[in-house]
């Protein structure tokens, strides 16, 4: 059972659990802070599920907050000590994004989009290794491969036979034809792109240039949404040097909307499969 434990899905869950025991006792965190001895960041970040959490740090709390059910609090050192497992990721050493492959692991869907490049869980290895090189010009060839893989085993989640990832995207036409390699390696990319979309579970849409400015040109975006109802949605940012995470409800459903206009605008799910046809074919000339 180890195996399947995701930590950072339990971090998260056991967060909110600490978060919601913090609430009950009507104090602030800067109060719980003050108790322990400890920063208020140290307990912001042990109740947003970014840091580990041991079981020192639960039983503290747990003092804190007056928790007297013994169940409740060995449940919450049960999932302490889940936190601290690793997951598949961590085989391929330090992953700079981590808590987000984490997410995506755990998540039942997935909407993503992407204004620049083919979405990862998309790509093939020979366009993930031209992009990666591309992006990270100053990595060696051990690292990109690093990354390349770790890509390509995220992709595993498209071919789960019993909770395969339910995964909408929309992607713009700038990304179909910027040239990252070269022609043929676009050409079957491409290609690739049309067969996924073919998949009950994946769906690709186009948002071409012609419809000019939309709600998602401030940038590439993810919203994961999970199988428990306890686990809230997450809207997943992207950065250079680090990620945005939020979920709050009100932030969650402000990116909502906006994708639910993104797709209105895009091109329904047949003449997206026609249009990538079509530039997959200029790249064969």
């Amino acid at each position: 059972m180890a195996s399947n434990v995701n930590p950072t899905v339990r971090r998260r869950r056991l967060g909110q659990e600490l978060r919601r025991l913090r609430e009950l006792k009507g104090m602030t965190a800067e109060e719980v802070a003050e108790r322990l001895l400890v920063s208020q960041s140290k307990i912001s970040r042990l109740e947003n599920g970014r840091r580990s959490i041991s079981q020192r740090d639960v039983r503290d709390l747990c003092g804190v907050y007056e928790v007297e059910d013994h169940r409740i609090v060995d449940s919450l050192m049960q999932m302490a000590k889940d936190s601290r497992q690793q997951g598949w990721w961590h085989a391929f050493g330090d992953i700079p994004y981590s808590v987000y492959i984490g997410l995506e692991t755990d998540a039942a869907s997935l909407r993503v989009y992407e204004p620049q490049v083919v979405p990862g869980l998309l790509q093939t290895r020979q366009y993930a290794e031209a992009l990666i090189a591309g992006a990270l010009p100053e990595s060696g060839t051990t690292d990109v491969e690093k990354r390349v893989s770790v890509r390509v085993r995220r992709q595993e989640r498209l071919n789960d036979a019993e909770h395969p990832l339910r995964l909408w995207v929309v992607v713009d036409e700038a990304a179909l034809r910027r040239l990252v390699g070269d022609k043929q390696l676009m050409r079957e990319q491409l290609e690739h792109l049309v067969d996924l979309s073919q998949l009950p579970h994946v769906t690709v849409q186009v948002l071409p240039f012609e419809m000019g400015a939309h709600p998602g040109i401030n940038g590439q975006y993810a919203i994961l949404e999970f199988p428990d109802t306890s686990d809230s949605s997450v809207v997943y940012i992207e950065g250079v040097t680090s990620d945005l995470y939020l979920e709050k409800a009100n932030d969650v459903q402000k990116y909502s909307v906006m994708y639910e206009h993104l797709r209105a605008q895009a091109l329904n799910v047949d003449h997206t499969r026609q249009f990538i046809a079509d530039i997959a074919k200029d790249y064969a000339r």
